[in-house]
């Protein structure tokens, strides 16, 4: 009897790791500069509050049901149902790897140039087929190595930041003496927001990894933890970068440090080792559209697609649609949180649940809503809230109705 090789804890760790040691994660800290370091951090560290405790809830139904992020939504939408999310996931996922190739080599462009991000881009997609090719499952000797140095490379960014670093790099031009460095208005409740952003874009991609761990709740919990905790840094390095050296880019304070290579393997590596994770999942995604599709040739096809965008479309325009694809995500976690944890429902075998679809439908609108609305906590977690009232409530009017309960449910009325 074979038996399927499952994940370690501290394999999960470092996968999680990669994922948010990110150039994106370090750009959007700089974002938050208007706030000032001290109410920057607290807004990054709610955001991360916000957004890892949800992280952690959709990894732990992978985790506990064994199954994939996209085979969970079965749970709440059904059959049929959940091939909705899993075409607008694995849509998002080719663009996200568009994007994260094009701002890798961007950022290593800018540090040496060996005659246009186009080959930069081509390096890039061709490390992430390496990653692809070698598995998720025989990744942790290269992972330990990887992160290792990761680790290390980004102690010296950090020192660069906050140790001096920056004001070096005001001598060098970087920023002027009594230079605004606080850009346009920033609200408290939008910094929130950014900070949750990131987490909230992996809620259709956690379980990919947690399904296939030895003890599921270790590894959410550790997934969990370790993508918070390295996400927060990423982010604070960004912050700190706009405010002590004046920069929204990180490449060209490595470049000002004299980090040189240095700052080429830390852009190189953190780009692959999160865009890996996008292109595995899409692979993971399209499996769940058909039994018949092979995960890992889907994941290699979407990685050279995006690399294909990275080079020949302005892809940076699509940011706004990328958002737009993301908000799906934020209704529909809570509504499988809700029918999980709550509701204790499984509508996997039904083809298509659709007061789930009717209240993703209204969570989605007032989703888009929200987005002009200010609140202290952002806009995901009260959207969320009341998607996840909407469902409960729905839920009981529909039970309370015995003309509305199943066969299934009348028989146990029976017995009962």
């Amino acid at each position: 009897m074979i038996t399927e090789k499952k994940t370690t804890t501290f394999a999960n760790s470092l996968i999680w790791f990669g994922a948010a040691v990110s150039i994106a994660e370090i750009l959007t800290g700089t974002l938050l500069a208007p706030l000032g370091f001290a109410k920057g951090v607290a807004a990054i560290l709610a955001g991360h509050l916000i957004g890892g405790f949800l992280f952690f809830l959709a990894g732990l139904i992978g985790g506990q049901t064994g199954r994939s992020a996209m085979e969970t939504v079965k749970i709440s939408f059904g059959e049929k149902g959940s091939r909705l999310f899993s075409s607008l996931n694995v849509l998002q996922l080719v663009g996200w790897t568009a994007v994260m190739i094009v701002s890798g080599a961007a950022a290593a462009g800018a540090i040496i140039d060996i005659g246009g991000n186009w080959l930069w881009s081509l390096i890039i997609g061709g490390l992430i087929i390496v990653w692809l090719l070698i598995g998720i499952k025989e990744l942790t000797t290269v992972n330990i190595i990887t992160m290792s140095g990761l680790f290390l490379l980004t102690l010296v960014l950090s020192g660069v930041v906050f140790k001096g670093g920056g004001q070096n790099l005001v001598g060098q031009g970087s920023i002027g003496q009594g230079q605004d460095l606080t850009g346009p208005a920033l609200s408290f409740g939008a910094a929130v927001e950014l900070a949750v952003a990131m987490p909230l874009s992996w809620l259709p991609l956690i379980s990919d990894y947690t399904s296939q761990a030895q003890k599921p709740f270790a590894a959410t919990v550790s997934s969990a933890l370790t993508y918070s905790f390295a996400s927060c840094w990423m982010y604070i390095i960004g912050l700190g970068a706009a405010l002590f050296t004046g920069e929204s880019d990180v490449a060209p304070i490595m470049i000002k440090a004299g980090l040189g290579v240095v700052g080429l393997i830390i852009v190189l590596f953190s780009t692959v080792t999160t865009t890996y994770l996008d292109a595995y999942s899409a692979g993971v995604s399209s499996k769940a559209l058909s039994g018949q599709i092979k995960e890992k040739p889907v994941a290699i096809a979407v990685c050279i697609f995006g690399t294909a965008l990275a080079i020949l479309t302005p892809i940076t325009e699509m940011t706004d649609f990328l958002y737009l694809i993301g908000s799906v995500f934020a209704p529909m976690a809570a509504i499988l949180i809700t029918d999980y944890f709550i509701l204790k429902k499984d509508n996997s075998g039904k083809r298509v649940d659709w007061l789930n679809i009717v209240i993703w439908l209204a969570g989605f609108i007032i989703y888009r809503g929200f987005i002009s609305i200010d609140t202290p906590v952002g806009n995901t977690l009260p959207v969320m809230i009341i998607t996840s009232l909407l469902c409960i409530f729905g839920n009981l009017l529909i039970k309370g109705n015995p003309a509305n309960k199943s066969q299934r449910e009348r028989s146990l009325d029976k017995h009962v």
